[in-house]
């Protein structure tokens, strides 16, 4: 899906009709991209469904394109999460971009205790809005079916309480359990084509912490509450590659690549 545009205003499209892309997403396209009557597009609404066709109509902050083929994409089960810490300069950033070309279902803004920088006050809502806008970039460049979600804000605390719902899995340098390791029936999706007795479809959220490591206390609250352990290997990755690399292993797991 090359040179994938997201529209909301797409909707379901129908294949021998016409569809419209209005609003900044055309403006970008017509203005920057340069895209003229005659070439063809692909367009998702982020939520599974895209359309290919060819532009019929250019204006200034919208185009047309008659859709051609019409294609939906379920969401993966389980779907992985990535609760990364807030780091400084833009590690974090770094980290959820990659996450999302490399396939994460959603990412999760964490304040955890070493974390260096802080999200207050009006930050909270403007540094939520900038995540959600680095992920969107991301699933474009990528030409992803889904746009990650992008949750509030939460504290070790409250990100303790998603064990209860969800696989945990804390990326922990002195865990004794390699990632690649972790039993097969923790992730194994239901269409997974495995001989285990059981499935496990939660959904998975990986917790990677900042710079100076996640917290004696917060390990603590998180294994307390359900979580488990695992490191990626010998060494330690810097808070803005642990994240990606460790998605890449699930996907491989999963059988999502």
């Amino acid at each position: 899906m090359a040179n994938l545009y997201l529209s909301d205003e797409v909707g379901e499209p129908v294949v021998g009709e016409t569809a419209v892309v209005v609003g900044p997403e055309a403006r970008h396209a017509v203005t920057v991209n340069r895209l003229a009557v005659g070439e063809h597009v692909t367009v998702g609404n982020g939520v599974g469904t895209v359309a290919h066709g060819t532009v019929t109509v250019v204006a200034p902050a919208a185009f047309s394109f008659e859709v051609e083929t019409v294609s939906r994409v379920e969401r993966p089960t389980p779907a992985i999460w990535l609760a990364q810490a807030l780091a400084k300069g833009d590690r974090d950033e770094l980290a959820i971009q990659a996450a999302t070309e490399l396939g994460v279902d959603g990412v999760i803004p964490w304040a955890a205790a070493r974390s260096i920088s802080r999200w207050e006050g009006a930050k909270v809502a403007k540094n939520q809005e900038r995540w959600a806008a680095i992920v969107r970039e991301a699933t474009k460049q990528s030409s992803r079916a889904w746009v990650p979600e992008v949750s509030p804000l939460v504290s070790a605390k409250q990100l303790a309480t998603l064990a209860a719902s969800a696989q945990v899995i804390v990326l922990d340098p002195l865990s004794q359990t390699p990632l690649s390791q972790l039993p097969l029936s923790q992730f194994a999706p239901t269409s997974a084509r495995v001989d285990i007795a059981e499935k496990d479809s939660r959904d998975i959220v990986l917790v990677v912490g900042p710079e100076g490591g996640i917290a004696a206390s917060e390990l603590e609250l998180l294994y307390g509450a359900g979580a488990v352990g695992a490191r990626l290997g010998d060494g330690i990755l810097r808070t803005s590659t642990a994240g990606p690399a460790a998605i890449a292993v699930l996907s491989a797991k999963l059988r999502n690549w």
